[in-house]
């Protein structure tokens, strides 16, 4: 299959899209908190929204890009996320932020779903893997900087008006001068337009799905929602997304109210960080998974990350930042290893399955939710210990999971005697 180079540097710009519009909510989250006046449990409908659409739109991206092919499914995504930004800018009160959210998550739920296939189409099979790492780094990458960009840009609309550059200049009039933080979606704005016309005027090729990526009959959902495991290894990625993203979303604020930190400084890098060494740790399970059963290295780190989350809870201020932005280390590898187990332990309808774990993302909603709304009734630091729920769902998914097919492993030995470059040719 021909390589389409262009078209795999746009999917890696729109992976880094999506990193950076969906996890800048976390290190915001106490912005808007103080701008609005929330509550937690009325702060917690943000998340929710946004997640929310994601359960809802993951199965049906699948079927739209089936009838109606890669580019229409990304066109429609950012025009979706264009409407969600474009009335996050016109209205921003808290009941329209939660319609934006909710439009904007639609969006970036299809275009997760429809760039998986397309990446295999536009970069080849042989280099699918390759290019799958590759987009992962650019996820982390764009996860790791919001943050930093969010902190800097708020200093400067903080500050002195006689010292803006045009750029700033431009946001403070489009923001109103108490919700600063909103300029972000005005530069949302203008990223899916510029999208949406790449998009438009670029090539795509054709994408014949296999049968692994196909959405499935309704009778292939029924039959695998009929069995026990199924239902489990669901919860399973709930169970995930859902302690990802009540670490992601709460940890700032947890900071700010238990030890005095700014959301604007040491708590936009601490969230940075956790996305940073969320990464690095998605790099380093590559290699370990090639060392030892995939169910061992799940149990080793979500054991991990339930003594981590202890040390971020109860610890003193340098030890609970330094806790928290390392849990994003010890969950790295929790999603792919729970969803490769998932996949492994059915003999068919991996299109459909695939489709009902996705909709498990859906717990980056309902998690955080939780937390919000458990935080009013006995405080942010007790109602965190949900999160020993979620990663110890995860820990037993470690002991009862038989996958039909197991991930293979060599020797460390092996591995580095495979490491090596091969010597050339005639030496």
């Amino acid at each position: 299959m021909k390589q389409n180079h262009w078209i795999v540097i746009l999917i890696l710009c729109i992976w880094f899209v999506i990193s950076f519009v969906t996890n800048i909510m976390g290190p915001m989250l106490p912005m808007i908190i103080d701008s609005f006046g929330l509550s937690l449990t009325l702060a917690s409908f943000l998340p929710f929204s946004f997640f929310l659409a994601y359960g809802i739109m993951s199965i049906p991206a699948g079927m739209i890009i089936e009838r109606y092919g890669g580019k229409a499914s990304l066109l429609t995504a950012f025009a979706l996320a264009l409407v969600g930004a474009a009335l996050f800018v016109s209205f921003p009160t808290y009941h329209m932020v939660l319609c934006a959210l909710f439009s904007i998550g639609l969006g970036m739920a299809m275009l997760q779903v429809t760039i998986l296939p397309l990446m295999r189409a536009a970069g080849g099979e042989r280099r699918y893997a390759f290019n799958q790492v590759l987009a992962q780094v650019v996820f982390g990458a764009a996860s790791f900087i919001s943050p930093f960009v969010l902190s800097g840009l708020m200093l400067r609309m903080e500050g002195d008006p006689e010292a803006d550059s045009p750029v700033v200049h431009l946001l403070r009039g489009v923001a109103p001068a108490e919700l600063p933080w909103s300029s972000f979606y005005f530069i949302f704005t203008i990223v899916f337009i510029l999208m949406l016309l790449l998009i438009f005027a670029s090539r795509f090729p054709k994408v014949e799905l296999k049968e692994d990526e196909k959405a499935g009959s309704a009778a292939h959902y029924k039959a695998l929602l009929g069995q026990k495991k199924v239902i489990l290894y669901f919860l399973g990625i709930i169970a995930y997304v859902g302690t990802e993203q009540g670490l992601a979303n709460w940890m700032s604020l947890f900071l700010s109210q238990y030890h005095g930190v700014s959301p604007e400084g040491a708590g936009a890098t601490t969230v940075a960080w956790f996305w940073g060494l969320m990464s690095i740790g998605c790099l380093l399970g590559l290699v370990i998974v090639k060392l030892i059963d995939s169910r061992l290295m799940l149990r080793a780190f979500a054991f991990l990350a339930l003594l981590d989350l202890a040390v971020a809870l109860f610890g003193p201020r340098e030890v609970s930042i330094v806790a928290f932005a390392a849990s994003g280390f010890c969950i790295s590898i929790m999603f792919s290893v729970v969803f490769a187990l998932a996949l492994n332990s059915v003999e068919s309808y991996h299109g459909a399955f695939s489709g009902i774990l996705c909709t498990g993302i859906f717990g980056g909603a309902l998690v955080p939710f939780i937390i919000g709304g458990l935080g009013d009734l006995i405080g942010l630091r007790y109602s965190m210990l949900f999160l020993f729920v979620t990663l110890g769902y995860i820990l037993w998914i470690s002991y009862w999971s038989k996958p039909l097919v197991q991930n293979e492993t060599v020797s460390l030995r092996e591995l580095l005697r495979l490491s090596k470059p091969s010597a050339p040719k005639g030496e």
